[in-house]
């Protein structure tokens, strides 16, 4: 790490410290608070919601190009929504998605639960980054510099500054996933920080605390970790089974996110893969046992979120309705639907609401979901 990369980033820094963003989809994120009203407290996210409104606490939309549509917007004022996913697509410059992002806190004053919405992305660094700007550095490259640790709460740093200052308050990094062999699916992207589960868990603690400090929300992923994916085994594009022993991910896999979460991590996502060693019968994000691992045996007590709705890995798992019913009842918290598809978000809250009232899904239990989600939005304001 230079002398110079040791500064302290300014937001300016964070904005104009590198320029390329990935378009595509690899793993799929403070002028927030001034657009909206502070939230209220005292009262259950639920109480006086109508039934869609109660299921929409719990769902993430996205959309295609660069204009929201007008019925998103409209979900997001009638309290149908919990936050938005921004991909490259929908980003031309620093200047254009701040004007989304206003007119989405515009409409989000009119809603009934008053907190910010989750405004997120996924910015990790090198490959994978929607905005122009820190971090630039993978996290291979952290992992591999002469202070990785230093580096990591600057990449983190620059992440919060740079999210923060367009009016995204969450990040879906960092990855803590432990990578095996070269080439394999976490390192041939350069998203993991090391085959060492120590200098993972170093690293990612610091890029958390350094984006929390910024203000924007971190999120830990993926749980319990594609550290083992060989390169061909990507959930994205189809169903993935990682035979790892519970040994080998309790005290390999598991370890990074031991550490995130004694620093703070606000949010976890969890892996679309099979681990037969915990459940071997449901992907993690799908699976009441492996929420519960995260749960109780590693103590977290944020929020968790799925990955993307939409993929391959859960081409046996139905429609958008069923995955995210199945999903909910697993214990996930947040519904990812990241499609670029308004409808997808809108299939997934009618299936929450439709289950709710059908007593398919327990509804204590799903209102604790959404007081984490509002307590996560009410400390972002």
């Amino acid at each position: 790490m230079s002398s110079a990369a040791k500064q302290p980033l300014s937001r300016r820094g964070a904005l104009l410290a590198g320029t390329a963003v990935l378009v595509g989809g690899l793993g799929t994120a403070d002028r927030t608070a001034a657009a909206v009203r502070p939230p209220e407290t005292g009262r259950s996210p639920s109480a006086a919601l109508t039934p869609t409104q109660r299921a929409g606490q719990r769902v993430i939309y996205s959309y295609p190009g660069l204009t929201p549509p007008a019925k998103l917007l409209d979900a997001i004022s009638e309290g149908h929504a919990a936050g938005v996913i921004f991909f490259g697509e929908n980003i031309e410059s620093l200047s254009q998605i701040e004007g989304v992002i206003q007119q989405m806190n515009e409409a989000n004053a009119s809603a009934p639960v008053k907190a910010p919405l989750l405004l997120m992305t996924d910015q990790e660094g090198g490959m994978v980054r929607r905005l122009p700007g820190e971090p630039v550095a993978s996290a291979k490259d952290v992992g591999a510099s002469t202070d990785p640790e230093g580096q990591a709460t600057y990449t983190g740093t620059g992440a919060g500054l740079n999210l923060g200052g367009v009016g995204m308050n969450v990040n879906l990094a960092p990855v803590l996933d432990v990578y095996r062999t070269a080439g394999d699916f976490t390192d041939q992207y350069e998203r993991s920080y090391s085959k060492d589960p120590s200098s993972v868990s170093a690293c990612g603690s610091a890029f958390i605390t350094g984006q929390q400090d910024a203000g924007v929300a971190a999120t830990a992923k993926h749980y319990p970790g594609l550290g083992p994916a060989s390169a061909s085994q990507n959930t994205d594009l189809g169903p993935v089974t990682l035979t790892t022993s519970a040994a080998t991910l309790r005290s390999v896999d598991e370890v990074p996110y031991r550490a995130a979460i004694s620093a703070g991590t606000k949010l976890v996502m969890l892996s679309w893969a099979v681990y037969p060693a915990l459940d071997a019968a449901l992907p993690a994000g799908l699976s009441p046992t492996v929420v519960g691992e995260l749960r109780d045996r590693l103590g977290f007590k944020g929020v968790t979120i799925t990955d993307a709705l939409e993929a391959g890995a859960l081409q046996d798992y139905g429609s958008v309705a069923k995955r995210a019913v199945l999903a909910a009842e697993a214990g996930m918290d947040l519904i990812l639907c990241s499609a670029r598809d308004f409808d997808q978000g809108d299939d997934a809250v009618a299936a929450l609401r439709d289950a709710l009232a059908a007593g398919t899904l327990d509804g204590a239990a799903f209102d604790a979901g959404a007081q984490r989600v509002n307590a996560l939005r009410s400390g972002l304001a």
